[in-house]
């Protein structure tokens, strides 16, 4: 725990950054992409399956950690946070409402940063209360 800073906070969000937009993002290439094209007739191939296993343990590490570091009513409480956040940018004009792709890459990296403050929440509730949480005794 006295290894948390910043700077591994910010870790955490990049790491989510690459597993969110790994699996799907606008430009075309993504895993959801590939997956469509091999359906569509492309070849079936073990880096296919490998990239989606990775996939995989990447968002289960991810999604299990949030959920016990932020529960249900602090992942609401994220969600309700970073989309207001998004309203207040359309709302104000820094982005326009119409801008679908803009909008588009606004909510995933908005989903990477609830992944990344899930990871890190445990830490930062730590700093902030000095209460630290206990999953499991052993």
């Amino acid at each position: 725990m006295s290894n948390f800073s910043p700077t591994s906070m910010l870790a955490r969000f990049l790491a989510a950054i690459v597993l969110v937009f790994a699996t799907y993002n606008p430009s075309g290439k993504s895993y959801v992409h590939w997956l469509l094209d091999t359906f569509n007739g492309g070849e079936f191939k073990p880096l296919f399956v490998l990239a989606g296993i990775a996939l995989i343990i990447g968002w289960t590490i991810f999604i299990r950690a949030a959920r016990r570091s932020l529960g249900l009513i602090g992942f609401i409480l994220a969600v309700a946070f970073f989309g207001t956040l998004l309203w207040l940018v359309i709302d104000v004009g820094i982005v326009p409402a119409n801008n679908r792709l803009v909008i588009e890459y606004l909510i995933l990296i908005i989903a990477s940063a609830i992944l990344g403050v899930g990871m890190s929440w445990s830490h930062v509730r730590k700093r902030m209360s000095g209460q630290a949480d206990v999953d499991e005794i052993e």
